[in-house]
């Protein structure tokens, strides 16, 4: 704990709407002998104000520094004065001066007295770093020895290129396919779309070659015919069970890549194209493994057809299989909600891997369909003399440089294509199909017969179909899903690509998205990087992401700890298990610390060294709050997440935003760190509200620790009992989602939210 702290002002934060000789003399004394320096800089942000610094650390006559004026994001390399030194960062320049207007609009102009309202506001803030540095300790990451060996799981393609990336970053490689041999699909391909300039031919995909590359390097030690039963432990330390065919072998690794690929989709949701009805209808799969054999021909009858036709989109007929789907899902989730009301509240429901089957996933490969429907039109036009392609597109998705793959198909004379809805199919002469069109460039509904149709499948991965991983964890064997994902192991579909919701496992290829071979070459990469930055990052003691570097890590007071599992629960990394009786047992590698655990825990036994409830507790109980409301104004505290909220704040005030006066904004990791007692805290102080301000939830997620800000509202229901109790009303409390970009919203969701608590009144336990 910080005993001595230096406070280092920012002249140029305040000039000229703040006198800084005057604060100096309001601070000066304030704390005593916990605050022996105080210094005043023309720009703190200097090499000459960081030599002053560090001297003083050198000197002893501080161990703490607190930063007032530009915010923590800015300036960030002037600050670091190694991991034993704690640092605070008071931003008042974005979040004090840029951000304050007089409660009747104006805004400050040079020469005005300075408001009260501000003399307040600067005071509430560097109060509350003091008391910050007071309950922070500089932590101290625990290392673990990383076995510098990485998992790959999957010999196709993707998995290919992730074990050759790893051997030639100077790091062992394991690499595991179920099958008897390696290539995976790109094995059964005839050619790939386009990978060299210029763009407009298919390619051979020389996957025989990578194959080779892999059996001749040295740092790779190839498994096929073989499963992962089990992976236990954690990032520098898991131990992965293979079962090969001449038994169970174990091999310590220090990191996971998935690369498992995807599966064609199940062939109920082609129905409505008329797969399965009309024999000479093929999926995009059956034709190019027809292709890869050299012969393309009709199931009914063997002949060379003539004509064929590929379907790019025919969305009106997934319609009755969607509003099915919609109903089993809704049926299973009944049922679920059923059996949960009938479970005791200590059952604890054991966590089974289903599933995923949507014909969702027909959505999602609109760029892979359409270049294997101009790749397969190829072959038909290369293979069979005389011969017509007909490709039918709702959407043609060629980005970048296939743009020229697209142009080249227009050229040949043999490649019909237009833009049409595909409405129908039914059975022609000889045993064709008839392809009725409509919303087609003629602007008149069209009939085309074809020897032989082509429909396109979607790529379900296999995370969704099987536990491909087997984690040997409290929270199941597979990735957690959320609906937004059907399946695919992705962690953040903004923020984190690779990263999984497991740390230490990234994913990579059409596992994580729908790809062509290209992108997967280049995912094999992004993904064999992560798995190496993990391993050199647990090897130091530090977390991986999306808190790269950082070296605190949650700590447990066991000797309080009731076993009520909730932290095991509702980590969104899988971070803990359990022993038998229930007591938490951490795996600090698998962490990503931010504070979920901590937010969760009924008697706050869970603590950072420098990120803790009694900190933002006392933080928060530190804010002067007036006793004349109607006079002085309300006082209202903010939580504002640190990834999203806190810089859009930031962003805000940079672009002339500004924002009442009366609020009071503490950063945090995450709103899942937000434990109820910091609400009780505020109102029991007599602050007049909290506003709570996260990242988005639900299917359009965007929190950077996946579930933080929902785990937030589901808590609300606790606050509200909380309020209740207290008899403070649970209007005083709100949350608000808000993603980065919403600067220009958030000073009118604060300001509204102000407007809100001064109509409701001020706080029963004002003057308390």
């Amino acid at each position: 704990m910080a005993e001595k702290i230096g406070i280092y002002i920012d002249k140029a934060t305040f000039d000229p709407y703040l006198d800084v000789d005057q604060l100096v003399e309001k601070i000066k004394n304030r704390w005593g002998d916990a605050t022996p320096v105080i210094k005043v800089f023309p720009l703190v942000a200097s090499d000459e104000a960081r030599k002053e610094i560090q001297k003083d650390l050198d000197s002893g006559a501080i161990d703490g520094v607190s930063i007032v004026g530009p915010s923590p994001r800015e300036d960030t390399e002037y600050f670091d004065f190694g991991p034993k030194v704690v640092v605070d960062r008071v931003n008042l320049r974005e979040q004090g001066i840029m951000a304050y207007k007089n409660p009747d609009g104006s805004l400050l102009k040079p020469g005005d007295e300075t408001p009260q309202l501000l003399w307040d506001m600067v005071m509430d803030y560097i109060n509350m770093s003091v008391i910050k540095l007071q309950k922070s300790a500089a932590p101290e990451g625990e290392a673990i020895e990383s076995v510098k060996r990485v998992l790959v799981l999957g010999g196709g393609w993707t998995g290919i290129h992730a074990a050759l990336a790893v051997a030639e970053a100077g790091y062992e490689a394991v690499l595991v396919e179920k099958e008897s041999e390696l290539g995976g699909y790109a094995a059964k391909m005839l050619k790939s779309f386009p990978i060299n300039p210029p763009y407009t031919q298919a390619e051979d995909t020389k996957i025989e070659e990578k194959i080779q590359a892999v059996k001749n390097n040295k740092k790779i030690k190839v498994y096929v015919g073989t499963q992962l039963e089990k992976l236990s432990g954690q990032p520098g330390q898991y131990t992965a069970y293979l079962k090969t065919a001449k038994g169970e072998e174990e091999v310590e690794v220090g990191a996971v890549v998935v690369a498992t690929g995807w599966k064609p989709i199940e062939p109920k949701y082609l129905e409505p194209l008329g797969y399965g009805s009309l024999k000479n209808i093929v999926t995009n799969v059956e034709f190019e493994e027809m292709a890869k054999k050299g012969e393309i021909k009709r199931p009914s009858d063997g002949g060379v057809p003539k004509n064929v036709l590929f379907v790019l989109g025919a969305s009106d007929l997934y319609e009755d299989i969607a509003k099915q789907e919609e109903e089993e899902k809704k049926k299973k989730l009944e049922e679920a909600e059923a059996k949960s009301e009938e479970s005791s509240e200590e059952e604890t429901i054991e966590v089974k891997f289903e599933p995923i089957k949507t014909y969702r996933h027909l959505d999602y490969t609109s760029e892979v369909t359409s270049l294997t429907a101009l790749k397969q039109a190829g072959y038909v036009r290369e293979m069979i003399e005389d011969s017509i392609a007909y490709i039918i597109y709702e959407h043609m998705v060629t980005p970048g440089v296939y743009e020229l793959y697209y142009k080249s198909a227009q050229d040949d004379p043999g490649i019909m294509l237009t833009k049409g809805k595909v409405t129908s199919f039914y059975a022609g002469s000889n045993e064709n199909v008839v392809v009725r069109i409509e919303d087609n460039l003629l602007g008149e509904t069209i009939e085309i017969e074809a020897d032989l149709v082509v429909v396109p499948t979607g790529f379900v991965p296999t995370t969704a179909l099987e536990p491909v991983i087997n984690l040997e964890y409290r929270q199941g064997p597979a990735f957690p899903d959320l609906d937004l994902f059907d399946g695919y192991a992705d962690s953040n579909y903004i923020c984190f690509p690779y990263e999984t919701r497991r740390t230490g496992i990234y994913a990579a290829g059409p596992v994580r998205q729908p790809m062509t071979l290209a992108r997967s070459a280049s995912d094999a990469y992004g993904a064999a990087l992560k798995a190496i930055q993990c391993i050199e990052s647990v090897n130091r003691g530090v977390a991986v992401h999306p808190r790269s570097g950082d070296l605190s890590y949650p700590k447990f007071n066991f000797v309080r700890c009731t076993q009520c599992k909730r932290c095991t629960e509702e980590c969104p990394f899988g971070a803990l298990d359990d022993d038998e009786k229930g007591t938490p047992k951490p795996n600090i590698a698998r962490c990503r610390r931010c504070g979920t655990c901590m937010g969760a825990c009924p008697e706050r036994v869970i603590s950072f060294d420098n990120y803790s409830v009694g900190q933002i507790g006392s933080m928060i109980t530190s804010i002067k709050v007036p006793d004349n409301m109607e006079k002085e104004g309300p006082r209202i505290v903010i939580l504002a997440c640190e990834n999203d909220a806190y810089p859009a704040l930031d962003m805000a005030a940079k672009r002339g935003r500004r924002w009442s006066p009366y609020v009071r904004i503490i950063p945090v990791r995450c709103l899942g760190s937000v434990n109820t007692i910091w609400i009780a805290d505020a109102m029991s102080k007599g602050n007049d509200g909290c506003l709570l301000l996260g990242c988005k939830y639900g299917e359009d997620y965007q929190c950077h620790f996946m579930k933080g800000s929902e785990l937030c509202n589901r808590r609300m229901q606790n606050i509200g009992e909380t309020l209740d109790r207290l008899g403070v009303e649970l209007e005083r409390v709100r949350q608000e989602q808000v993603a980065i970009d919403d600067y220009d919203r958030i000073p009118e969701i604060i300001d509204s939210f102000v407007e809100d608590i001064i109509k409701l009144g001020p706080n029963p336990f004002k003057g308390y």
